[in-house]
């Protein structure tokens, strides 16, 4: 080391530490928040968020809405009264679901036999069996669960979060993204875009299979660079930055690429502990159902979620489910109800009991909040013999955790389980609540995008107050 480096690094250094200091409570860090919020109207009850996201459309008649009609009446024709719009068939008969229900907890709470380890944990959630969606299509209405919007261009939830509350930890992304290994749902990346936020606010995908879980994680070997060679590369670029953002003031693509490259060196050293799971007990592992193969992949996903939230990363979103494909890699179970879904609700149920009981043994659980959804639901008639169609018209979103009161129901779908007929709900409801518990007012997170002023929740949404601890 020379001597202008010693004194960088120890004098320098210090007050390296004083501007990072200053530039942070001007809010001008790389991770601290993309804009300045006014103050929350009150305190905030949760942290962080994760967000399991069950694609291809997880039956609710088959998970957590009981319906006994279905039972009473199974097959014999459907008959709910007026007209009956399906996706792609007729409706067929009332089918009831192939697993039988159970009451759980002191709430009493109706729980098929096909998710037996989350309903070990129903008096921690809320429930809401009346959401609704705009489209009974994949792509549009995964756009609207994870953006408020059917149509593509509009930021995703985590973004917004990004965009309002920043990271809690330098050395990773505030808004990380763990894709089904089986490839991406529909939209692909565009459900975690950050569209026309600033670039930064995007999510981060991680691939925990993966050799290479961040794409460019790592250089390539290459014989031709050496470090010296390297650090007179940066500082040249560092120059040719500096040039092209003095001809282009106002333009914040050039500062967010610089982030992500800065935040990809720091992520050289954090990703790989966080990724790392040789550590954690071996009870941590069976909990999860790593020690099994139709789990281990989902859970070992969940486990990773847990590492990167109590390391300070803001929102996690972790899929279960691809795009379509045969056999089905999804939820999106048209043939064979009892097949599909058993390989969706059983690889997926018990890693996400599990992230709430770990949570929660871990203290994290009083200010995180965990979201379980899907794009739209599943009919209570067959189709064809065996499957389920399409149903946008009532679907089931549970919340735990946070601030959010464990243990109730808001809202209720009709007998049949086709139709919101109590307090309809929309993802807005639910986007203007989470926002709400982490200290945000969802009318007051906006950016100005063509003339307009874009929020997450568009011109809709109302704190759900009946959730609310």
């Amino acid at each position: 080391m020379n001597r202008r480096d010693f004194l960088w690094q120890s004098g320098g250094g210090l007050g390296g530490i004083a501007l990072a200091a200053l530039l942070g409570e001007d809010g001008l860090l790389a991770q601290a928040p993309l804009r300045s919020l006014t103050l929350p109207a009150r305190q905030p009850r949760a942290r962080r968020v994760v967000q399991l996201f069950m694609s291809g459309a997880a039956s609710q008649c088959d998970t957590f809405d009981y319906k006994p009609l279905l039972i009473q009446r199974n097959g014999q024709p459907f008959n709910p009264g007026g007209r009956v719009e399906l996706f792609q068939s007729s409706p067929g008969n009332v089918m009831q679901s192939p697993w039988r229900w159970r009451q759980y907890g002191q709430s009493g709470k109706w729980i098929n036999d096909l998710v037996p380890h989350i309903a070990s944990c129903v008096d921690d959630i809320a429930f809401i069996p009346s959401m609704v969606s705009r489209s009974n299509v994949h792509g549009p209405a995964t756009f609207m669960q994870n953006t408020g919007f059917v149509l593509p261009g509009f930021p995703a939830l985590g973004a917004w979060i990004n965009y309002g509350l920043g990271s809690m930890n330098a050395n990773l992304p505030a808004f990380v993204v763990i894709p089904d290994s089986r490839g991406y749902a529909p939209n692909g990346p565009a459900n975690w875009s950050s569209a026309f936020l600033p670039a930064s606010a995007q999510g981060t995908t991680i691939r925990p299979s993966d050799r290479n879980p961040i794409f460019d994680l790592f250089p390539g070997p290459n014989q031709y660079i050496t470090p010296a060679s390297e650090r007179d590369g940066l500082r040249l670029l560092q120059e040719m930055n500096r040039r092209h953002a003095e001809t282009r003031p106002g333009d914040s693509r050039l500062d967010a690429r610089i982030q992500t490259y800065e935040l990809a060196a720091r992520l050289q050293l954090s990703a790989p502990e966080v990724l790392d799971i040789a550590n954690e007990t071996r009870e941590t592992h069976r909990l999860y159902g790593l020690d099994q193969p139709i789990t281990a992949e989902f859970g070992r996903h969940c486990l990773i979620a847990r590492r990167l939230l109590e390391r300070g990363v803001r929102f996690v979103q972790v899929w279960s489910g691809a795009d379509n494909g045969f056999p089905r890699r999804n939820w999106d179970s048209h043939e064979n109800i009892q097949r599909d879904h058993y390989d969706m609700g059983t690889s997926m149920d018990r890693p996400a009991a599990a992230l709430i009981k770990d949570l929660k043994r871990r203290g994290l659980l009083d200010d995180t909040i965990v979201m379980w959804t899907t794009e739209f639901g599943r009919m209570p008639c067959s189709q064809g013999s065996l499957g389920r169609d399409h149903n946008p018209f009532t679907f089931t979103t549970w919340l735990a955790g946070g601030g959010i009161k464990g243990g109730v129901t808001y809202g209720a779908s009709d007998e049949w389980s086709f139709r919101a007929a109590e307090h309809p709900t929309y993802c807005y409801d639910v986007h203007a609540t989470i926002l709400h518990l982490l200290g945000i007012d969802h009318t007051q997170l906006t950016f100005r995008h063509n003339g307009i002023d874009r929020r997450l929740t568009d011109v809709h949404g109302h704190v759900i107050e009946e959730i609310v601890a």
